[in-house]
Formats: C-alpha cells, structure tokens, sequence
C-alpha cells in the first residue's frame, strides 16, 4: 500500500511540477520553477520518511549483532543514563573532545557551533555552523559542506573543523555555507568508531535514489547481497530515509537549497564528482579526479542524479591521520577557485527518474 501511494504521490508532484514548468515558462519566470521543484523533493522526503516509519519490512533485515564488525561495542546510550536523554551542544563537543586527537573540547567550543534541528539515533545533535550572507555582498551561491558522514574516517571530520577555522578569519560572503563537520555522531562515539550508525546502517547507501520504495528495496538489496556480499559495513537499511541522520542531511539540502554539497570522506585519495556542471574539478591539492561511479542509496546518486544537484565527493589519503598544513590548506584554496568559476545560483532541473510513476 505504502509504495501505491508514493507512486500515486510522485505522479501528483510530477504533474504540480510539468504544470509549474510550464506556467513559469509562459510567465518568464524561473524562480518559481525553482520553488516548485525543491518543494516536490521536499514532500517526497517526508513521505518516504513516513512510509519508511509505518511499514520498514524487507526481505533481508539488519545484520543480526553477531555478524557485525566488533559485537561487543559499547555505543554511547550504554554509557550514559539509562533513561533517554538529548545531548547539548557543549556535551557533543566534550564527546568529539574525548575522540580525536586533532579536534579538542576547546576547539570544538570555540567555532560556536549550535544543535541544529537533527538528533542521531542517541540523542547526539548534528551540530552546524552557519556563515550567512554578509550586507553588501552579493552572494554567488549556497554550499552544504557535509563530514562525518561514516564515522570511522576520522580525517574527514577533523579537516572540516580546520576549514571552519578559515572561514571564521576569512568568510568574505561570497558564498553561503552551511558547514556540518559530524554527520553521524553515533558512529564515532562508540567504543570502537564504525562506518554506520547506531542502526548499523549505512548513511551512503540510504538515500531515495528510485521512483518508489519498492524498486530501492530491490535495488539496494540486489548490491548489498550480490555486490558486497552482505558487507555489513554498508547495509543499506531497510527503507529509504530510515534513519534519523539520512532524513535531515535530505531535509536540509529540500530546505537549505544548496547550488553545491561538499561531502567528506576517506581514504581513497581522490576526487568523485557527481551532477552538473561537465566541467568538474581536475585537481584539489594533492587529489585528483577519478569518477567511481555511484551506488543505490548512495548521497552522490541522490545529489547528482536524481535532484541535480553538482557533488563533489573528496576521498582524503588516511582516514586516522590529517594531511598536513600545506595540504589542508591546498585542497580548501583549489576547492574555492573552483567553486567561484563554475557554481553559481542555479535553476536544477527535475530528474526524470525521480518523477517516474509505476505500480
């Protein structure tokens, strides 16, 4: 019934948004076109996060806890109170404080990060940081910088924090960022930090990148089973959007309208790239270009190819250690440049795939 009704629902938004395209078009308008279309992902966000709560069956569930990687963690809940509580800004920062040796408790305070609207499974704030646009200063576009999205890379949250230092010295408002340096707070904090989350599902696999549920159950499950062979490192969850991290990096991007999303990862080395322009970055600092391609429910398919919107993807060299300053340095004045020739406030258009209809 539940995928019924997100076909029926994705072929009413597709309608609303055909109908706007068109009424814009006569009218030479395209900021409502804009309007209609980020509106239409939005309502397809909230209802694959309501569908996904009422009906979560699939045919393959969660990796049982005895075939997870260390089964004998302890997550964060365990430590604290047993009763359910949500952390504050200044607890988060001690916690990430407490495990990374780049990143202290001091650090974290002093970029004034707040709790935005997202909790992970333990209660842990996705903490972000905003730096708006500044008077007199048109702004050329809106950036999502995303880290911590698998919660074992360490290096790709610590970078993020080292950026935010440059940007609390030299924001210039020629972009509006929205700058998340943990994701998935859950998945550094256990014992042993983990690539998923409390759920042990896989954040990178969890996105709504088919027309209805049913088809992304069948092809996540199909990658999971027969590409990775039940990895569960990257267990897809067991509906689109399932997870509470999941749901608000898409949330945030329906309402935040980003012209570009910066996610963090490592330690491939390189640069992916997913979405518009075709004219991607060739090079930022040491890390060059090299397309891997992407995967069911993956936030790269999702970005690129459904809602199109550009990603680029920076697989850092290490995971447990931070490239140097030089380096760090280099990767963050290549990534502006390039951003400043090639990303401006743009009119994505909806992808047909998304706005297929099918029983």
């Amino acid at each position: 019934m539940a995928s019924w009704t997100f076909s029926l629902l994705l072929g009413l938004i597709a309608v609303v948004i055909f109908s706007g395209n068109s009424f814009a078009q006569s009218m030479n308008s395209r900021d409502k076109d804009v309007s209609e279309m980020f509106d239409a992902v939005h309502e397809i966000v909230k209802k694959t996060a309501n569908d996904a709560i009422a009906e979560p069956s699939v045919n393959n569930p969660a990796p049982s806890q005895s075939t997870q990687e260390s089964p004998n963690q302890t997550t964060l809940s365990d430590l604290k109170p047993s009763e359910k509580k949500f952390f504050t800004m200044e607890q988060t920062c001690a916690f990430i404080g407490d495990k990374l040796g780049s990143v202290s408790n001091t650090d974290c305070l002093a970029h004034r990060l707040t709790a935005s609207s997202g909790f992970s499974i333990n209660g842990i704030p996705i903490l972000i940081k905003e730096y708006p646009p500044l008077p007199n200063r048109k702004t050329q576009a809106r950036i999502l910088l995303l880290g911590g999205i698998h919660g074992d890379e360490y290096s790709a949250i610590s970078i993020v924090f080292k950026w935010m230092e440059i940007l609390n010295k030299f924001h210039s408002g020629m972009f509006h960022w929205r700058v998340v340096p943990l994701v998935n707070p859950d998945g550094l904090l256990q014992t042993n930090s983990q690539r998923t989350n409390a759920r042990h599902v896989d954040l990178n696999r969890n996105f709504p990148t088919s027309p209805t549920q049913n088809e992304w159950l069948e092809a996540s499950q199909n990658y999971w089973i027969n590409e990775t062979h039940r990895d569960p490192r990257r267990y897809p969850g067991p509906a689109p959007l399932s997870e509470p991290e999941s749901l608000w990096i898409a949330d945030e991007i329906a309402t935040f309208k980003p012209d570009a999303v910066i996610s963090i990862h490592a330690p491939y080395g390189l640069l992916d790239f997913d979405g518009p322009p075709n004219t991607p970055p060739e090079r930022l600092g040491k890390l060059y270009l090299s397309l891997l391609g992407t995967y069911p429910g993956s936030l790269g398919r999702y970005c690129g190819d459904i809602i199109k919107i550009p990603i680029i993807t920076i697989e850092l060299e290490r995971a447990g250690i931070m490239p140097d300053k030089q380096e760090i340095s280099a990767i963050w004045m290549d990534l502006i440049q390039w951003l400043t020739g090639h990303v401006k406030q743009r009119t994505p258009t909806p992808s047909s795939k998304i706005l297929q209809t099918r029983p």
